[in-house]
């Protein structure tokens, strides 16, 4: 094992001198010197700290005090890029593992890890079950190992990413090493499955409250969504974030704001990460205003000033929902978070948690169907995996894509067979003329000679063989994305200028098991069941969430996450007209006519309004200009506020 002095130096100095050195602050905020004293006393620690509340400093700060380095196991690619770009600006040797790296470019990083002084190891879950990272991790000497985005061993493990809950294995491998799990947001069967996951050796939670005094949570129960999304972009002029729930929806809601004339663009995983990490930095920068964004724009965004937050389509959780929302007012000023809901939404969400759940009886037929259709009798154990068409199948047996997907998933689950796409060999391309025709095509075909021209520099011999190709690959360098990508190789296809072989989409199956009789076959439906009901609770939070009348909305939120003595925010659209109550309607009426005189003339800060009602408070006034605002009457720009209605 490696144990080189690469920042010996750094041994003496302590956790401030260290701050102070490569962040230049002189101080810790929140629980961040708690957190930190507890991993360098080696214990397992779990520390929920809120959304910008400096989580990477909990762990990056102790791993610079000891020699060896930190194992960060990190949910998304743009997160790990993104800390590794940060930490390599202050002279911090880093490096992550993602899934876009070839075999000698995951080894010569691996080998830098043990004998190069690298001091931080980024990887996704899936990439610790490697063998190859498995192995290298065994020689490097490693000084802590940390989580973050913890909270998806519990939200993404049991389904959708079911490597989340093999994270505690690196503890087999470097058993003696302190854990420290990170997030944002956890309810407190969260916060034990996190500990019980990755074997704490005791329990140890750090915690901060979740308040935020500044943020305004509102419902705007409403059908017509688009119209009621414009009214919010126009009375707050500054950066935005608006959530929906697909890719489709994300693309389609971008073209309605451009067509509106608003500065707008969108984000989701099916993008290249050139271009995701482009329009990232362009809404960072205020290059665009407003993002249109999938939960995939989301861990890891760091901008002080968002003032709006918009969720179009109902959040998957509460826990989604509170930390999509914290995005805004993270500079401390008055920020809003909008949900708009309609009566179709929770219907729609039922829908789609039966399809996400199907009974035993539908994955009983569908193991059925799968067999008939690949033809396998009972009690044959096919040697080869088959190729399975999901699409085909579905079809053919009158299902949905996503309910056969998820039947997949849960037969996967008991072992019955493995689904397995990795195995296919990646897309082939091979030039159809010859150097002096493709010139000749380029010539007279100037739209695809860009294109060509990078074919031609990023892959050899196309002349005279198949080549290997990556697509995604070549959507980053085209400054495109996969789709745009095929539909060109496509294009040159029928032109008869290549032949291309696209990888083959379809999973292949492998059976683990002789295909059983329907009726001996045994399924555990009660954990089918318990999973299916811990669902339907998720999604009953979130429909309570919208239909409360009574309760003052950051309560609710806070109460879920274990804060039982929280006090009303004052803010949120139910404290408002709350408060609009209790106001007499004279006094009422008095104030938001002086202020409807007021704002008509020229905008106002809240200090300049306060100075027309000297015998009326502060928290009077802005309980006013909030209930104002929640009916339309008012915009905010800036500081500013401005009669709109």
């Amino acid at each position: 094992m490696y144990t080189g002095a690469f920042f010996i130096s750094l041994n003496f100095m302590n956790a401030v001198e260290v701050l102070i050195k490569y962040w230049g602050h002189t101080s810790f905020r929140l629980k961040q010197e708690e957190i930190i004293n507890s991993v360098i006393a080696k214990k397992d620690t779990l520390a929920l700290l809120p959304t910008g509340g400096g989580k990477s400093i909990c762990y990056q700060v102790p791993a610079l005090l000891n020699e060896g380095i930190c194992i960060v196991i990190s949910p998304l690619i743009a997160l790990m890029n993104d800390q590794v770009r940060f930490l390599k600006s202050k002279g911090i040797k880093s490096v992550a593992i993602t899934s876009n790296m070839h075999f000698t470019e995951i080894d010569t990083a691996l080998t830098n890890c043990i004998y190069g002084g690298i001091k931080f190891l980024y990887l996704s879950p899936e990439k610790l079950q490697n063998e190859l990272v498995r192995t290298r991790i065994n020689e490097m000497n490693v000084n802590l190992i940390t989580v973050d985005e913890a909270h998806c061993i519990s939200e993404w493990g049991h389904n959708f990413r079911p490597a989340f809950r093999h994270i505690n294995e690196i503890r087999e491998i470097i058993p003696n090493i302190p854990v420290l799990a990170l997030t944002a947001t956890a309810t407190a069967s969260v916060i034990y499955d996190i500990q019980e996951s990755l074997n704490f050796k005791e329990q140890n939670l750090i915690q901060s409250s979740f308040y935020r005094s500044n943020l305004s949570y509102v419902v705007d129960n409403v059908e017509d969504k688009k119209s009621r999304l414009i009214k919010l972009l126009d009375k707050i002029k500054s950066s935005v974030i608006i959530y929906v729930g697909s890719r489709k929806a994300a693309k389609e809601t971008t073209q309605f704001l451009v067509e509106n004339k608003f500065s707008a663009n969108f984000y989701h995983g099916g993008l290249s990460a050139k271009i995701r990490e482009d329009r990232q930095e362009s809404w960072t920068k205020n290059q665009t205003r407003i993002m249109v964004a999938t939960n995939a724009f989301g861990m890891g965004i760091d901008k002080t000033d968002v003032k709006l937050v918009v969720h179009i389509d109902l959040p998957s959780t509460i826990e989604a929902y509170f930390q999509e929302a914290g995005r805004a007012g993270r500079n401390g000023e008055t920020a809003y978070a909008f949900l708009l809901a309609n009566s179709n939404d929770i219907r729609k969400q039922e829908e789609l948690l039966s399809l996400r759940y199907p009974s035993i009886k539908d994955i009983k037929k569908c193991y059925q169907d799968i067999a008939n259709y690949l033809q396998i009798a009972e009690g044959v154990l096919p040697i080869e995996p088959i190729p399975f068409n999901i699409l085909k199948f579905s079809e053919r047996y009158k299902s949905t894509y996503l309910k056969t997907f998820n039947i997949l998933k849960y037969l996967e689950k008991e072992e019955l067979f493995k689904i397995s796409d990795t195995m296919h060999t990646p897309s082939k391309l091979i030039m159809n003329v010859n150097n002096s025709e493709l010139y000749k095509f380029q010539i007279s075909n100037k739209y695809y000679d860009r294109f060509i021209k990078l074919l031609l520099r990023s892959y050899g011999n196309l002349f005279n063989n198949y080549v290997f190709i990556n697509e995604l690959q070549l959507a980053e360098r085209y400054n495109s994305d996969v789709t745009e990508v095929k539909r060109l190789l496509i294009k040159l296809q029928q032109l008869e200028i290549v032949k291309y072989q696209e990888q083959n989409s379809n999973p292949h199956l492998t059976f683990i098991k002789a295909r059983k009789d329907v009726e001996s076959l045994q399924l555990n439906e009660l954990k089918l069941e318990k999973r299916k009901e811990y669902e339907k609770n998720k999604l009953n939070r979130i429909s309570d969430y919208i239909n409360t009348k009574k309760t003052c909305r950051s309560k609710i939120l806070l109460h879920y996450f274990g804060e039982e003595n929280s006090e009303t925010c004052g803010v949120c659209d139910v404290c408002v007209i709350y408060k609009r109550k209790n106001i007499k309607d004279k006094e009422f009426l008095r104030i938001s006519n002086k202020i409807k005189e007021y704002l008509q003339v020229k905008e106002h800060s809240l200090e300049e309004i306060c100075t027309l009602f000297p015998n009326t408070n502060e928290q009077e006034i802005t309980n006013i200009l909030n209930f104002l605002f929640g009916n339309d009457k008012i915009g905010k720009y800036g500081n500013k506020y401005q009669w709109i209605g």
